[in-house]
């Protein structure tokens, strides 16, 4: 995939939100009156009906309507950058986190909507939705100079209640970005939706641990609006490449954060593994994580002793693999930012019954085989996903579109925040100390596993 792919699988799968994308991209006009724009849109409502249609029960999209709206929009397309516009609107309609607007040749350019590109940079804060209110998860650059804290409930900005804005800020980013399922759209929004352009202020109520109400208004600087994970993960934590950090929890437990999956995640995991072999427990918090690309088996094999092997439902059995296979008792945590590859790992330690699963949701549901579908005018391709993968999560309904739900919601607590602590992460270390082992086939006990050795 050439560097245009993967910056346009970033707008339209997770919103352009931060690059600065060369000026170049918004030109290449000089061909407008070659395309049939009306051809171009039948052509892709024709296909992806096709191509997608079996995931439109399930994703409770109404194609009926859709091609009914996007066949009139067709007919009043007069240039290539209002194609582009209307094709970027049709994918977000698919609910197909994977969902991007393509070249179909190499180095070619594609028209964009004016004022579709431009830089964003985040407030200095991340939110998540505690039962039916709104709180800062994270706070940090200029929001944190403000005063504004981790575990503040978040009562108004810009003088609507914070619930039905980040209602109405999940709508927006729907518009033109396509989410598998509601649960991605709703963390977006609460981390990468949260951009707008540098100098924008908003002007925030909110309310304190201790109850005390404050008004704060925060002005947009510099501050990052990529999801990275858990609120407060242990520290230090090592990092030996790009996929993975691992350390220790106070406790003891053994901890890691899959925060990628590069090439090199199983070197990766084997160093990380040789360094807590005698953990009494592990937890592999997979929040945040980007996706990638391995040999899932291959991955959940380090977690099978070396010379054992692990019956699964649904496929042969795991024999372990790798210089240092943990065999003691896993929790993983999850929630909507985890997508692509990462939910599909994540997932197996579930599915195969390998370790106990908690979260705040389910994972984001984008885990599919995908194609690149032609239009007519050799210019513009649709990058979508055509068939779930894991075909035998989920009772047989696989991922795509729905996700991997954990074993148990888990929320934060406001004080745990406030506290700069994670209540997910505290919530494993108990269920370690007291591990659900009725729910979860894999017994350490029974692959010989003792724990310190």
């Amino acid at each position: 995939m050439s560097w245009k792919h993967l910056i346009l699988c970033v707008v339209v799968g997770f919103g352009a939100v931060s690059a600065a994308i060369p000026a170049s991209v918004e030109v290449a006009r000089d061909d407008e009156a070659t395309i049939d724009y009306q051809l171009e849109v039948t052509t892709a409502l024709d296909q992806l009906e096709q191509r997608c249609g079996h995931f439109f029960e399930l994703k409770d999209i109404d194609w009926k309507q859709v091609h009914k709206e996007f066949e009139k929009r067709a007919k009043a397309i007069t240039s290539d950058g209002e194609l582009s516009a209307t094709l970027l609107e049709l994918l977000a309609r698919l609910k197909d986190g994977h969902a991007a607007l393509v070249p179909l040749k190499e180095g070619a350019q594609l028209p964009w909507p004016d004022g579709y590109w431009q830089e964003k940079v985040g407030p200095g804060f991340f939110l998540c939705r505690i039962g039916k209110g709104v709180y800062v998860k994270n706070a940090w650059s200029n929001a944190a100079e403000l005063g504004i804290e981790p575990g503040m409930e978040v009562l108004k900005i810009d003088g609507v209640a914070a619930p039905k804005w980040l209602d109405a800020r999940r709508a927006m980013c729907a518009e033109r970005n396509s989410f598998s399922t509601e649960a991605q759209a709703d963390f977006y929004a609460c981390h990468w939706g949260l951009a707008e352009p540098a100098g924008t202020r908003w002007k925030l109520e909110l309310k304190g641990v201790d109850k005390k109400k404050t008004k704060r208004t925060v002005t947009f600087e510099k501050a990052s609006v990529v999801a990275n994970g858990p609120a407060f993960p242990p520290q230090p934590l090592t990092w030996d490449g790009e996929s993975l950090g691992w350390g220790r929890t106070k406790a003891g437990w053994g901890y890691i954060h899959m925060r990628r999956i590069k090439g090199t995640v199983l070197d990766e995991l084997d160093q990380a593994l040789g360094k807590m072999r005698d953990a009494p427990g592990l937890i592999l918090d997979f929040r945040g994580n980007s996706g990638g690309g391995c040999d899932h088996d291959a991955f959940e094999a380090r977690f099978v002793p070396v010379g054992r092997e692990m019956p699964r439902m649904a496929r042969a059995p795991l024999p372990g693999a790798g210089p240092h296979g943990y065999g003691g008792p896993v929790i993983v945590i999850v929630d909507a930012t985890v997508r692509s590859a990462g939910e599909t790992v994540a997932g197996m330690f579930k599915e195969d019954g390998r370790a106990y699963m908690i979260g705040e949701s389910a994972t984001a549901g984008m885990s599919a085989q995908k194609e690149t579908i032609e239009l007519p005018s050799g210019k513009y391709g649709l990058y979508v996903a055509v068939g779930s993968n894991r075909s035998s999560f989920n009772g047989g309904r696989g991922i795509e579109g729905i996700g991997v739900p954990p074993n148990e919601i888990v929320q934060y607590d406001p004080e745990d925040l406030a506290a700069g602590r994670d209540t997910l992460i505290m919530r494993a270390e108990a269920l370690l100390a007291k591990y659900p082992q009725k729910e979860v086939r894999y017994d350490p006990e029974e692959y010989g596993w003792v724990p310190g050795e």
